[in-house]
């Protein structure tokens, strides 16, 4: 079974979807629209950007999500998703793949999540950060005893977590993991604590607009990064997208059920080899590719 996966925040580049808006009708269309939507000319910034104004969140997101869901979109019958899964903001590119959510509703969202979580990012100093080379428990308990917030944040495959939280918190874990024998705590050049209790500001106001948004059935089940396992019932797609930013995203564990409901083939559908990278490292007998368009 073949299984589309959608990058996250991290992947993008200068130079992203400039191929496809130069070939393709249809993508010309979609990033014509996008522009009009946001209210910029993203594609100003995608196509010949420097990498600086392309790292501000509220341009990044969309941006990502854009690239994907346009080469989706173009690979016209050649898309045949058997499952869907997204890396934290690709979880809504992975939503318009599978038909929940519209091409224009989705890049709304984005855009609306984009701004609450720069807007978060703003009340607070924060940060994350990525720890290699120990065991979930053991940066779970080290996190649980350190005062002020520090969550583990993005589970992305055996031995590689990144935690996230208030910056102090953040340093005085990061000394204490390497204490406790990690290969790396690195902090990470990032505007801010992603995936902890500091975005519940940007979830109130997220969850408002996702409440406000038509969800549809979905063509194809999405194994979302809070529960981890396939869902195919709309209502509860929502109230997981809502979760979401402030719970950890479960990558390891969404793809371990990926791989236990029969997905074979990974196929990665955006910017950058992230996620084909991480797949082969939660399962290694797996397949992985880009997509590509004939």
């Amino acid at each position: 079974m073949n299984a589309y996966i959608f990058p996250g925040q991290g992947a993008q580049f200068v130079g992203m979807g400039l191929d496809l808006y130069e070939k393709y009708p249809l993508a010309q269309e979609l990033f014509e629209k996008a522009n009009a939507i946001l209210g910029f000319s993203i594609t100003d910034i995608m196509f010949q950007g420097t990498p600086e104004d392309l790292k501000e969140t509220k341009v990044t997101q969309p941006a990502i999500f854009l690239h994907s869901v346009i080469l989706s979109k173009v690979m016209g019958e050649s898309f045949k998703p058997d499952m869907v899964a997204g890396h934290s903001l690709g979880e809504f590119s992975a939503l318009v793949a599978n038909g929940v959510l519209t091409f224009e509703d989705g890049l709304k969202l984005v855009s609306q999540r984009a701004l609450a979580m720069q807007k978060a990012c703003e009340l607070q100093p924060s940060t994350m950060a990525a720890v290699l080379g120990l065991d979930d428990a053991v940066v779970e308990e080290v996190c649980s005893k350190i005062q002020g917030i520090v969550v583990p944040a993005n589970y992305n495959c055996p031995g590689q977590l990144v935690i996230s939280g208030e910056v102090e918190a953040i340093n005085e874990a990061c000394e204490k993991l390497k204490e406790a024998g990690a290969r790396r705590a690195l902090v990470l050049p990032v505007g801010g604590a992603f995936h902890s209790p500091l975005m519940e500001p940007a979830r109130e106001e997220l969850a408002a607009a996702i409440e406000n948004t038509k969800f549809s059935t979905p063509t194809c089940p999405i194994y979302q990064n809070v529960p981890t396992t396939a869902v195919n019932n709309a209502d509860e797609i929502k109230k997981n997208l809502i979760s979401q930013l402030t719970a950890p995203v479960k990558w390891t564990q969404s793809v371990q059920h990926m791989v236990q409901d029969g997905a074979t083939l990974f196929t990665e559908v955006g910017p950058g080899k992230v996620l084909q990278g991480l797949v082969k490292k939660i399962h290694p007998e797996a397949e992985t590719k880009s997509a590509e368009l004939s």
